[in-house]
């Protein structure tokens, strides 16, 4: 998307490399309380826009939004409903700033396309925790990848999960019944994840708390599987290294499936957790 005279870009994070994410998922000021973004093709699944990415715009928007009226540069919490699923191209943000406080501060998002609402999230912006958790609960995950993760660049599913050109995607073949044609796994999945060209940031944790294809998937219920709502809370700043990422799902009723996120960075430290309700296909 070309840039526009005179306007600001809202990057979410000064002085860090710009690769294929930071730069996909720029948004550009208007000047109003409103941004524009250029959704592309190579991050999206299915031929439709990527749901953590999008949640990665939202908080882009709102930390940019919240940079005007006080100084919180961190997404704490990202909220989503998907009304309607965006195309490739163009999109508006519309920023509304709800509450300004010295702790948080509270921006809706509505993100628009050809004059509809497809995206309305409320994002909370603050200031991430520096310090280690006092206490914490997490998967026994290795921090990177062992040597039969599988690259899902080189799986035929790359062609429909597009975001591999963008970020390096492993996962666990243990557990993942549905690699070798056989259900009846539990849907777990474990992954790896980090950007090319960039190192990993808040913004990157959101797309990692999505990265994870459903894992209805071990249930034999493959195809398209729209998320209606997804919510991410950020823990903490990640440090450099591969993201790793645990999805569990408590109960699959009908078509309705949830999926938890726990996001785990390179230290062990606790950056990011997803919520989603969703709708799989039917075995």
């Amino acid at each position: 998307m070309s840039s526009f005279a005179g306007q600001a870009d809202a990057r979410g994070g000064p002085g860090s490399a710009v690769g294929p994410f930071a730069s996909a998922s720029r948004v550009r000021s208007l000047g109003d309380g409103t941004f524009t973004a250029e959704l592309a093709n190579s991050w999206t699944v299915g031929g439709k826009p990527h749901g953590g990415f999008l949640l990665a715009l939202l908080a882009r928007a709102a930390v940019a939004a919240a940079g005007s009226a006080s100084p919180m540069a961190d997404p704490l919490a990202v909220s989503a409903q998907f009304l309607r699923a965006p195309e490739v191209g163009p999109v508006l943000l519309r920023t509304d700033v709800r509450k300004s406080g010295r702790q948080a501060t509270v921006v809706g998002v509505h993100l628009e396309q050809r004059g509809q609402s497809c995206v309305e999230g409320v994002v909370t912006t603050g200031r991430l925790p520096r310090e280690r958790a006092v206490w914490s609960d997490l998967p026994n995950q290795p921090a990177e990848p062992p040597g039969n993760a599988v690259d899902l660049a080189s799986l035929p599913m790359a062609s429909v999960f597009r975001l591999t050109a963008g970020c390096d995607v492993r996962l666990d073949p243990n557990g993942a019944g549905f690699l070798h044609g056989h259900t009846g796994d539990p849907p777990r999945l474990r992954l790896w994840v980090r950007p090319r060209g960039e190192q990993v940031d808040p913004m990157f944790a959101l797309v990692a708390g999505d990265i994870s294809m459903p894992v209805t998937f071990n249930l034999g219920r493959f195809g398209w599987s729209p998320t209606v709502q997804l919510t991410a809370l950020l823990r903490s700043r990640p440090a450099p290294g591969w993201l790793r990422v645990q999805v569990d799902c408590r109960a699959v009723h009908g078509a309705w499936f949830d999926a938890d996120a726990t996001v785990v960075d390179a230290t062990g430290r606790l950056v990011c957790q997803t919520r989603q309700l969703a709708l799989s296909a039917k075995a």
